[in-house]
């Protein structure tokens, strides 16, 4: 029995530090792919642009269709629309559908400014449904019958698109037929509003340096980031494709993969930035990520049978798996935290051998690999070398969303669809967003959070004289968790109170001007 217990132990232990390893010594594998490619594929893209807008006349541009979709966004729907609306695009090649399924002031106030645009000029168009059904998907959907464009660029409600936006990235489709979606990189109005943003917009910054790259540029599969991207209407149109589906609620994933199984190719411009606004706290957070990793899970559920099934390559189905199912590393995360350092306590004997010893170093290599990549992408994004404080916000940041992001991928494991909840957005940056949907779940979730970061406060405290600063992880998933758990409890709704923050969103539309993105995140300026 003694035995059994020891091989019961040891296998468990290896297991929970196995899993999250593989996906460290996988970044490091896409932070080679990203960078053999970068420079080569940045110039091609480059010169793609200069060529097509040197060469094509006003005329010949193709037919582009703006989709907005919103949804109660009273305080940045007059931002976006405006900023969709002043795209520079040869006139009369352009309309903008603001896709309003708002049951709020938001309504009145989408009507107003789009009447205003078209005073002006614009062809601003507003489409109400007579019901939310499958939420986003089915806006986009709905205003896809009515889109008189070749191409559809979409833009959620917090973003604000540059006014050179579609002359940059139309080159890049328009050229190839091949291709269904162009999509551009996620930029911050406000970086250092809080240190949830500095840690989001460091780990986004990475994604997008990194993994959107490494993917793209070495023929392996890609997400559409839902926002700041340009369709082929044709591709969702595919009967091959099927178009945009309700069943989950990642439904930029779902549609990016299966048009990609169907056969379109799609492209990655990392130089084209899209600003939005990051959320500055807790609870918007929260609900954010919980959207992305139940309907991550949900797509890999859908999808995975029919990779596995197709002609692909082997290693990329391998990287779509791994692509799919990052989230799932939540569930590790917290066995780790409820007592990964606990377990050699239960052994009977002496059964840690010196092999197990070198597989736990190996295993710390791996575990470095998300630092190594959140400070290499903000490097080639020319924000320099963050400093150790946002990369311990940032590391805070991921320890304390464990719960909420394991609870969201079992939800995933077993649910279909689901209600679209929002992220909560303030619109001027520095002021508090609207209380989220999100609030029956965080009464239930916020005490457990707490105890379990107490829990690793405890666990720290008595490894300490044994562990010196080696048990430091467990202090970091304490601050974390704790951090969380006291954010996201049940509070009055107070008035928004503005913070003196270092960047300022100006109230209109802001025009932000071409320069090259390796100097755009030197000052601040966010994906499933």
């Amino acid at each position: 029995m003694a035995l059994l217990i020891d091989i019961v132990c040891l296998v468990f232990f290896l297991l929970l530090i196995a899993v999250p390893s593989l996906y460290g010594f996988h970044m490091y594998v896409l932070m080679f792919l990203a960078h053999r490619r970068r420079n080569r594929v940045r110039t091609e893209q480059r010169q793609i642009v200069e060529q097509y807008q040197r060469e094509t006349p006003p005329e010949a541009w193709p037919r582009v269709t703006t989709q907005l979709p919103l949804y109660n966004e009273l305080t940045v729907a007059r931002r976006v629309i405006e900023a969709a609306a002043r795209m520079d695009y040869p006139r009369g090649r352009h309309e903008v559908q603001v896709l309003d399924d708002s049951t709020d002031d938001t309504r009145a106030l989408v009507d107003q400014v789009a009447a205003d645009l078209r005073a002006e000029g614009y062809d601003v168009k507003v489409v109400h449904r007579p019901d939310r059904t499958h939420y986003k998907a089915g806006a986009l959907a709905y205003g896809l019958t009515q889109a008189t464009g070749e191409f559809v660029a979409i833009f959620d409600a917090d973003f604000v698109p540059d006014r050179g936006f579609l002359r940059r990235m139309i080159p890049l489709i328009a050229r190839r037929d091949d291709v269904c979606v162009a999509q551009g990189r996620w930029g911050h109005l406000n970086a250092d509003e809080t240190w949830i943003t500095q840690g989001l917009a460091l780990g986004l910054d990475m994604h997008f340096a990194i993994e959107q790259g490494s993917r793209n540029w070495n023929g392996l599969l890609m997400s559409f980031n839902g926002t700041g991207g340009i369709w082929r209407k044709a591709a969702i149109e595919d009967p091959r494709v099927g178009g945009w589906h309700g069943d989950t609620i990642t439904e930029d994933l779902d549609l990016s993969y299966r048009a990609q199984l169907a056969g379109w190719k799609m492209i990655y411009h990392v130089d084209e930035i899209c600003p939005a606004e990051l959320p500055s706290n807790v609870n918007a957070l929260k609900t954010q990520q919980r959207r992305w990793a139940i309907g991550t899970i949900q797509t890999a559920r859908k999808l995975l049978p029919a990779v596995w099934r197709s002609n692909l390559t082997f290693i990329q189905k391998l990287e779509a798996t791994i692509h799919m199912t990052q989230y799932a590393i939540a569930v590790p995360m917290i066995l780790v935290a409820l007592g990964g350092r606990l377990l050699p306590l239960m052994l009977t004997g002496d059964a840690w051998p010196a092999w197990i010893q070198w597989l736990c170093t190996t295993f710390l290599f791996a575990a470095v690999a998300p630092w190594a990549a959140y400070i290499n992408g903000r490097y080639v994004l020319g924000g320099g070398i963050p400093g150790p404080a946002k990369i311990l916000k940032l590391t805070v940041l991921g320890l304390g969303l464990c719960v909420n992001n394991g609870l969201a991928v079992l939800t995933g494991l077993v649910q279909q669809g689901g209600e679209f909840v929002r992220t909560p957005k303030s619109g001027n940056v520095g002021a508090q967003p609207r209380q989220s949907a999100y609030a029956g779940l965080r009464t239930r979730l916020w005490i457990i959070e707490m105890l379990l970061g107490l829990w690793c406060l405890a666990q720290w405290l008595y490894f300490l004289p044994h562990d010196g600063i080696g048990g430091s992880f467990l202090l970091l998933y304490a601050i974390g968790l704790i951090a969380f758990g006291w954010g996201s409890r049940p509070r009055k709704p107070s008035a928004p109170k503005p913070r003196r923050i270092r960047t300022r969103t100006p109230e209109r539309v802001p025009d932000f001007s071409p320069t090259p993105a390796v100097t755009t995140f030197a000052a601040p300026s966010a994906q499933s």
